[in-house]
């Protein structure tokens, strides 16, 4: 973990990260500053809207940008003026938590750019966490570890699932351990039990990826479900590594001691793009009061992926937003999303 002394580390205990299907407060995202690419901004914008149809949505925005936001983006979408250097929320925003007595709590993770990559700023990311940690009015729960929403994936019981290659990068925290970033997550997030995975998808070690967030890689609709991404034609590389980490979840328990029920959600059938590796999938969608807002691709396995999401998460009405510019960028629009649990609500 990083050694940063300005960062007084607060005596914590008790808090826990609900399950992301329970009930929401709202769901927080940001808009894209403006190098982002016309059709990428257009699907920032398309999220936030889908996603205020079922509860309140909160954008955390440029001050200099928040014209042109309030001309794209619906007015049931409240909109933030802050200083943010790009628009992962899920990743520079806090992990929301509730202790015994359903209080909210924010978890202030080290932000520094998915382990510094060389084409990432973050001196505005890197306090986006307390700032929205403080709109929401929750306690703040400061955190010694670097670390991403989009690199925890949590199951409301005290199971945590992360990936070696994120937590354990070198970039990110060269002085850790398994035992230090476990004790770390169970301080902050209550996690009683943690699954390791090996590795993430392929093209999340290139380009604009993260070295390996589980959130490309599965999702939990429900305590002791799995969905989980899977590349199904031999010629893609991932067709090995999600058969590797389908091995790792068989072979594990959850925190209560049970099997995982394993729901593989089938991979678009487009491979490639530009010669590169895709890692399109749909398991990096986001779950919200009623709804699920999903990825579309313009691919035919779109359609059999939202029948799964819809069995996956009953009575909730799936509304597939094209995510393709969001790919293009490094992530999918749970990568762009980051919900806030309902205060006296324990899932």
């Amino acid at each position: 973990m990083a050694d940063h002394a300005h960062r007084p580390e607060l005596p914590t205990g008790g808090w826990r990260a609900p399950l992301e299907s329970a009930p929401q407060e709202r769901l927080w995202t940001g808009f894209p500053p403006a190098w982002v690419p016309e059709r990428a901004v257009e699907a920032w914008c398309a999220v936030a809207n889908a996603a205020a149809q079922f509860q309140p949505v909160t954008m955390v925005v440029n001050p200099e940008q928040v014209v042109e936001a309030r001309r794209r983006v619906s007015d049931a979408v409240e909109l933030l003026p802050l200083a943010i250097d790009d628009a992962w929320l899920r990743d520079s925003g806090p992990t929301f938590v509730l202790d015994a007595d359903g209080r909210l709590g924010a978890v202030d993770w080290i932000f520094n750019g998915w382990g510094a990559r060389s084409w990432a700023r973050w001196d505005h990311d890197a306090q986006v966490a307390a700032a929205v940690g403080e709109a929401a009015t929750a306690a703040p729960i400061v955190s010694t570890l670097v670390n991403e929403g989009g690199g925890i994936l949590v199951d409301g019981q005290g199971t945590v699932v992360v990936t070696q290659t994120v937590q354990l990068d070198p970039f990110r925290n060269p002085y850790a351990d398994r035992a230090r970033v476990e004790a770390e997550l169970a301080r902050t997030i209550g996690a009683t039990k943690v699954i390791w995975l090996p590795q993430g998808l392929t093209a999340d070690y290139g380009g604009f990826g993260t070295r390996g967030h589980v959130d490309m890689v599965a999702a939990i609709p429900a305590p002791g479900r799995l969905l989980l991404h899977q590349q199904d034609d031999p010629a893609h590389p991932d067709y090995d590594v999600t058969r590797r980490l389908r091995a790792v979840f068989a072979d594990s328990t959850d925190a209560t001691g049970a099997s995982w029920q394993i729901q593989p959600l089938p991979a678009p059938q487009r491979l490639q793009e530009a010669g590169e590796w895709l890692d399109w999938n749909y398991v990096n969608h986001a779950v919200v009061n009623g709804g699920v807002i999903a990825c579309a691709f313009d691919d035919p396995a779109d359609a059999p992926a939202q029948e799964i999401l819809r069995e996956a998460y009953p009575g909730r009405e799936v509304v597939a937003v094209d995510a393709r510019a969001i790919f293009e960028l490094g992530g999918g629009i749970h990568c762009i999303t980051q919900h806030q649990p309902r205060t006296g609500v324990l899932a």
